[in-house]
This record gives structure tokens, sequence and C-alpha cells, in this order.
């Protein structure tokens, strides 16, 4: 089975499909009145230059077996990837509206089952890179040169799992998964300040640790990269390809902005989530070139 060729969109483009994105991410939360929107925003750059730059996929056969695999591990920013995926052809723009309602494609969580285009569901924190780890396993058992990519939050790397896949994932010389970890800075809780003081520290979850070196130890092929620059993103996935053969997986980690692109939701944690105001709406519109008419529903 033959690969479908990735394509290939130039910076100007991305920056305009990135600008969608971040709209619909936005907007369709305010209208379903649930949903997440910092770690959307942050992963945008990377979702649109993944979808429009690298991954092998054929949105006319989502289920092609020689496809490229990617798995949204942070599945909670779930309509970051289903806004790319309806801005790539997967379903149309407008299914966007039906978000987290009873008996849509689109629910909270990515459903494999539900949405074209979706590898793996996932939703519970930690799982991501070791159904990325299996499906590679599978590739190299198959023979095929599919290959497989995780997008990890860095909350998300205090779980347990995400390390025992990071250790085995070398031992089985795995050179055809990458992990890519949006490296926003912030989770919506963290440790507590003091035993005394239960506001929580929601600052940098993995402050002063050299990530870089961690993973450097456990075997594997670091990139450290501006996940906003579209130019280092795309150098970036160049390197993964050089690097296949190499007997070791690669992460990609791409230092971002919670809510970037968007002023009030830029760096602050209490826009994990939460619902934009029609005034809100309508300067996040003038911010991203978009139109917005009316009101949120």
């Amino acid at each position: 089975m033959s690969r479908t060729q990735a394509t290939k969109t130039g910076t100007a483009e991305l920056q305009r499909l990135a600008a969608a994105g971040r709209w619909h991410v936005i907007k369709t939360v305010a209208d379903a009145k649930a949903g997440h929107i910092g770690g959307p925003l942050s992963a945008m750059d990377l979702l649109v230059s993944l979808y429009f730059n690298e991954l092998s996929v054929d949105p006319g056969n989502p289920q092609d077996p020689a496809r490229d695999r990617f798995i949204l591990s942070k599945g909670h920013c779930a309509i970051g990837l289903y806004s790319v995926l309806a801005l790539r052809g997967y379903f149309p723009v407008e299914e966007l509206a039906t978000f987290d309602q009873g008996g849509s494609r689109l629910q909270g969580h990515p459903d494999m089952k539900l949405t074209p285009g979706v590898d793996s569901s996932s939703g519970s924190l930690g799982q991501g890179l070791s159904a990325g780890a299996g499906m590679a396993m599978a590739a190299k058992q198959l023979g095929t040169d599919f290959h497989t990519w995780v997008m990890l939050g860095d909350g998300e790397l205090e779980e347990g799992m995400v390390w025992e896949a990071v250790h085995t994932a070398r031992r089985f010389k795995l050179d055809n998964l990458t992990a890519v970890i949006d490296l926003n800075g912030l989770q919506q809780y963290g440790w507590p300040v003091s035993e005394d003081d239960d506001r929580f520290d929601r600052s940098n979850p993995w402050s002063g640790v050299d990530l870089n070196g961690v993973f450097t130890c456990f075997g594997w092929n670091v990139i450290s990269i501006d996940g906003h620059d579209f130019d280092a993103i795309r150098d970036a996935f160049d390197r993964v390809r050089e690097q296949r053969g190499s007997g070791k997986p690669t992460v990609i980690l791409a230092k971002t902005i919670k809510g970037k692109g968007v002023s009030f939701t830029e760096g602050t944690y209490k826009w994990h989530n939460g619902i934009a105001t029609p005034e809100q709406l309508a300067s996040a519109a003038a911010e991203l070139g978009q139109v917005f008419e009316g009101e949120a529903k």
C-alpha cells in the first residue's frame, strides 16, 4: 500500500489557517458553552503544520492502512484537533457547530469510533504515548512505513505512564515514533505552594527541569523549537525524517504560549477553559482577521 504524499503549504497560508483554526476554537466553545481554550490555542500552529505540511493522510480515505497516525494525547483539547480536521477536509467546517452535543460526531474528547481522522480515543491523560508506541511497533512488525505522531501537554508529563512509554520506546528502537510536547508552561492545577496554602501554583510544571537532558538520557532524539515559528516547525519535521533509521524515537519540545493568538487568553491559566462573551468574541475576531456576526448562542 503506497502512502499519500503529505501536503506542502507555505508559511503565509499556514498562518491564515492557524488564525481560522483559533477562531473556530473560541467561537465553537462559546456557542457550545463548554470546552477548552488555552491548550487548543497553544497547539494550533503545531497541529496546522502537521496536517498541512507533514502527515501523509487522505481526508477522503481516513482509514487508509498506509496513512500516518496522529494521537492527541491531551484529549481535552479536542476542539483544536476538530478545527484542523475540518479545515483539512475530513468533515464540513459547519459541523463544528455540533461540538459537544448529544449525537454529534464531535464530542468533548476524541472518539475514534465517531470522528473521521481520529486514530485513537483519548482524554485520560498520560495514555497517548503508550498507544502511539503500540502503533509504531505494529508498523515495524507489519513492515509498513507509516509514522506515528503523539501530541502531549507538559502537565500531562506528570503521569507515570508517559515515562514507561518513554523508556520502552527506545528499547524497541521505535524511530518511527515522534512525540510533540506542547510546552505552554501552564496547567489547570498544580503543586500547592505550601502545606497551609491550597491556592495551587499554576506556574510551569517543569520549571527547573532539563527536559532536553531527561529525554536524551532515555535515548531519544531531542529537538527544541519555538512552537509558534512555522519555519522552525518545518525544520523540526525535516529532522524527524532524517533520523528515521537511527533506532531512536524523537521528541519535539515545542515552547508555546497558552491561549496564543488572542490577547485576553494568552498566558493565563484562567483561560484553560472558559466561555467568551459576545464582546470578547468580537475582539478575538478582529485580532484573528475573522468575521463575527451576531451574538454567541
